[in-house]
């Protein structure tokens, strides 16, 4: 491992020395152009240079005064918003990374007394969330205690109520980042990843060492459980976590961490260590390749041909890049040993629906395929988004490259969007009766029911009807059906359907990573009891709506049914869809 540190070492020091200007004489940061800045954002680059002291013990980059620069971060994060706690926690740990002492702390020596003030102030206010900021929470008490601002750590009540949430959320265990009440909820995404993956930090820096032993099995039993998806999801060009927002670059940097973290704990055993290593090195990979420029030595998010969510802003992508590559740094040389694998590890065949929660009222969880013989491999999650409207989180085949989808922005693709008056109803977010079992031919089927329809606001509209889905998949070819049922007369309004066909980036990319070859999606319509029709291709290449995560949308094939139809009670209509990609490699 010792040359996988060396390498993510000089990565981070490249991107500080190139994002580090950005930092103001008063610790607010520049934005690249065409960006407008955080207010979080002094806390993320507090948080990378405390990593990096961490990693190094070295006090300068070339001539910039890291310990000057991280007190300037954390002073700007402590006279914020109060609301802001995601900034405070990321400084108060950059903050940390100093030593937990204050009188051996570089950085809060070169505080004044009004900034050390203001943090104890704020470090002591208290606060409650049951999302992901809880994971914030945990980070203020760790620094809290162990700088000696309160004799009192609540530490590891923080933990076991972050748990208890956790489990009253999801019937399986997984993390629900919910957060509205006026949607269906069961938000099961990257941000489960990330809030184990910070908490995990926090505890390493928490100046008790018996309590860090205390709470990390209760943290295992459900850090666990992401830990196990990874080498699943992880497609062979090295793709990672590819449905939800705020993927992309992050996509990749939360499971790398979370691997290297439960490598270090020793969480992972002997008999798949090859595994996870191999699933290592290729997030590594694609993380590197597709985000990095190595000639300038920094983060590309967003640029002409990809985005990101709104949020994400080039300085902050840049300092939590720095950031995860100093900890991996750390990890890999605590882990010791080679990074590679001691034995081959070959391609896996993967189909089956994991569970996140199941109840009387919903069911909803993640369907993962993977066929090494053609290449075909996607995530099909079926759950909720809180309410944003984009297609991020749909209920069909994230496979970028292949099944692209715009970056917070919504567009039906690859199910029918039915709208009846005000209602736009899809057949996303939740199911019930969700099975997976070999179908017709042997062909894996994954299927779910909705007892009533849902719009796309996520709230169970009832008394229109239901639907029936019903996906099935053998090597290379997948088919979806549709069947929709109303209760009672009615007018649909428009029936609309959408495929995008997008590519990588022309320069970003693995070389092996997948995208469509000449023949595309090779779609054909089974059954359309909607009398729907093909509309003209339509060009989207210049729409900076239609960037993905990896590259451009260039057209978009829309089967659309324009004008009225009065729908019946007592009969079936159904859509019905085969698709036979035509996969081929980026440098092929």
């Amino acid at each position: 491992m010792q040359n996988f540190a060396e390498q993510c070492l000089d990565m981070a020091k490249s991107i500080l020395g190139q994002n580090l200007d950005s930092i103001h004489e008063t610790g607010t940061i520049l934005p690249v152009s065409g960006e407008q800045p955080r207010d979080d954002e002094p806390g993320h680059a507090a948080l990378a240079i405390g990593e990096y002291y961490r990693a190094t013990h070295e006090t300068h980059i070339g001539d910039k005064d890291l310990i000057d620069l991280a007190a300037r971060a954390i002073t700007a994060q402590a006279f914020m918003d109060e609301e802001l706690e995601n900034g405070l926690a990321y400084s108060a740990l950059g903050l940390l990374s100093f030593g937990p002492a204050k009188d051996r702390n570089l950085v809060w020596e070169r505080l004044l007394d009004p900034t050390r003030e203001q943090l104890d102030k704020r470090l002591l206010a208290r606060s409650d969330y049951e999302d992901h900021f809880q994971a914030f929470n945990i980070a203020k008490s760790v620094t809290r205690y162990s700088l000696g601002l309160s004799k009192k750590d609540e530490t590891g009540r923080l933990i076991e109520r972050f748990v208890e949430r956790v489990n009253s959320h999801s019937s399986t265990g997984f993390f629900n980042d919910f957060k509205t009440t006026d949607s269906i909820g069961g938000v099961f995404d990257l941000y489960g990843v990330m809030s184990f993956v910070f908490i995990r930090q926090s505890l390493q820096l928490h100046a008790n060492i018996q309590l860090r032993e205390r709470k990390l099995p209760t943290l295992r039993t459900h850090a666990e459980r992401f830990l196990k998806l990874l080498p699943d999801i992880v497609r062979q060009d090295g793709l990672g976590w590819a449905y939800g927002r705020s993927i992309g670059a992050y996509g990749q940097m939360h499971c790398i961490s979370m691997i290297l973290q439960s490598m270090r704990d020793g969480w992972i055993p002997a008999n798949q260590k090859d595994l996870y290593k191999d699933t290592l090195r290729r997030l590594f990979m694609y993380f590197f390749v597709t985000y990095l420029d190595q000639e300038h030595g920094y983060l590309v998010i967003r640029d002409d041909e990809r985005s990101t969510v709104p949020q994400h802003t080039t300085r902050m992508a840049n300092f939590d890049a720095a950031r995860y590559l100093c900890q991996w740094a750390r990890l890999a040389r605590e882990i010791g040993g080679d990074a590679a694998p001691e034995n081959t590890v070959p391609p896996r065949k993967v189909g089956r629906f994991i569970s996140f929660d199941k109840s009387s009222k919903k069911e909803q969880g993640l369907f993962i395929y993977q066929d090494p013989s053609s290449g075909l491999a996607l995530q099909l999650p079926l759950v909720a988004s809180n309410g944003l409207k984009s297609s991020d989180y749909l209920a069909f085949p994230h496979s970028p490259g292949i099944f692209d989808w715009p970056v917070n922005h919504y567009a039906p693709v690859m199910m029918p969007e039915l709208t009846f008056g005000e209602n736009v109803i899809v057949p996303a977010f939740y199911g019930k009766n969700c099975t997976t079992k070999l179908g017709l031919r042997n062909a894996l089927t994954f299927s779910y029911d909705q007892p009533e329809l849902i719009n796309t606001k996520e709230q169970i509209v009832p008394g229109i009807g239901s639907c029936k889905v019903t996906w099935s998949f053998k090597g290379g070819v997948l088919t979806s059906e549709f069947s929709f049922f109303v209760k009672n007369q009615i007018q649909l309004d428009r029936m609309r359907y959408l495929v995008a066909i997008g590519y990588p980036h022309s320069s970003y990319r693995v070389g092996m990573t997948f995208q469509l070859g000449a023949d595309g999606h090779r779609t054909e319509v089974i059954k359309d009891d909607f009398q729907a029709e093909w509309k003209e291709l339509e060009t989207v290449s210049d729409d900076p709506n239609y960037r993905t995560y990896w590259g451009k949308i260039h057209y978009l094939q829309i089967l659309e049914r324009a004008h009225p139809l009065i729908m019946r009670p007592g009969v079936q209509y159904r859509l019905s869809l085969r698709f036979e990609p035509d996969i081929s490699f980026a440098d092929a």
